[in-house]
């Protein structure tokens, strides 16, 4: 496996379709849509033909063309992926990129050489926490054995190192794996920090994102820091069950769930908290601790989980913790600190200056060329050995 290098020189335009099951605007997206729009408009900003075929879901229409990518939604959250496969067999596209959330199209059950893997992380952990055992055992076989054997042709791209291992202790070939870390935008304007303990959680209100465990935080803290407020930014079926949690532990007027908000809200509540909480069981890369750096704020998250090994410098841009009581005890810290946030915010600024949508939009254009040459080279060498 390799990380990619920056694209040089004029490409070959290409006609790439993106199989997903959401969008960046869907209900219950989250950082994996967010990504893939970011480079689906960027490859389009370059002349490529992007099209992203997706679920349908209300308030968007069935086709539609955004900042020059095409929108083809078609299907629920299970016919999408039959949907998909189906329309990726259409003549025209050079490569189709299958991204895969637990379970991919398997396009390349019809273009083993001209699919592009996309994966964000494993979800060995999540499997029984999202679905239940019964259910996670057979989502676990398709990712951990089906999915490695379909796509022993094709090449791949990981976001991370850490997934990039997942994937080749699975069986992908290593040779034909390519990292390409996520990307973030440094805000041009945002709000001083709050003068009072403010604490955010930027996710989708699903089991397992485990953003109770930053509402049960709260409670524990507020003995010291009665001011404390918690802001938590997204919507999901689990919200119920969360805000039960908040009343039952005391806390229902010190937590305020935000549901969806735009990018420049989610900024500027990033920018006032004083520490961002990321309670997430497994993150590819997790991109929303990079967005809340480029915001000045340190981020809280699990050592376990995986990508934010990568994406949270530990002491640096905040703390990878070893548990929950962790995670409880270093809030506690940074909210008696008021300067040393400020000396992290410093250091979260060089950090996400780092990770920028361009390098991201070079590394998935680069892995486009590789699987469109890599086709090219196998079709030459065919058409030699015919001619002998």
């Amino acid at each position: 496996m390799t990380d990619t290098v920056v694209a040089t020189g004029q490409r070959a335009r290409l006609r790439v379709l993106v199989l997903s099951w959401r969008d960046e605007w869907h209900p219950e997206a989250g950082g994996s849509e967010r990504t893939l729009g970011q480079v689906a408009r960027g490859l389009a900003e370059r002349g490529h033909d992007v099209t992203i075929a997706t679920a349908a879901y209300d308030g968007r229409p069935r086709d539609e063309i955004d900042r020059g990518v095409r929108y083809r939604r078609r299907g629920g959250r299970l016919s999408v992926y039959p949907l998909g496969l189906v329309h990726s067999r259409a003549a025209g596209y050079d490569v189709v990129v299958d991204v895969q959330n637990g379970i991919p199209f398997f396009a390349a059950v019809a273009r083993p050489r001209t699919t592009l893997l996309v994966v964000h992380h494993i979800h060995r952990e999540q499997w029984p926490v999202a679905v239940g055992p019964a259910t996670a055992r057979v989502g676990w076989f398709l990712e951990s054995r089906v999915s490695p054997f379909v796509h022993r042709a094709s090449h791949a791209v990981a976001v991370s190192t850490s997934t990039a291992r997942e994937m080749v202790g699975l069986g992908h070939p290593e040779d034909r794996l390519l990292i390409v870390r996520n990307g973030s935008d440094i805000p041009e304007s945002l709000p001083p920090r709050d003068d009072e303990p403010r604490v955010v959680v930027v996710s989708r209100l699903v089991p397992h994102k485990q953003v109770e465990h930053a509402i049960e935080a709260v409670a524990r803290v507020r003995r010291d820091h009665p001011e404390v407020r918690l802001r938590i930014i997204g919507e999901g079926y689990h919200r119920p069950e969360l805000e039960h949690l908040a009343e039952r532990l005391g806390v229902a007027d010190r937590v305020d769930f935000l549901g969806f908000v735009t990018d420049d809200e989610r900024d500027a509540e990033l920018a006032r908290a004083w520490v961002h909480l990321l309670p997430s069981l497994k993150e590819g890369w997790g991109l929303v601790a990079v967005e809340a750096a480029a915001c000045g704020t340190p981020t809280l998250a699990y050592r376990s989980a995986g990508g934010v090994n990568e994406s949270v410098l530990h002491g640096v841009t905040g703390y990878l913790c070893d548990d929950q009581a962790d995670m409880e005890a270093r809030l506690d810290a940074l909210l008696s600190d008021r300067a040393l946030v400020e000396r992290m915010g410093m250091d979260c600024g060089i950090h996400a200056a780092a990770h920028s949508w361009k390098a991201a939009v070079d590394g998935f254009e680069d892995a486009l060329v590789a699987v469109r040459t890599a086709t090219r080279g196998r079709r030459t060498a065919a058409a030699s050995r015919s001619a002998r």
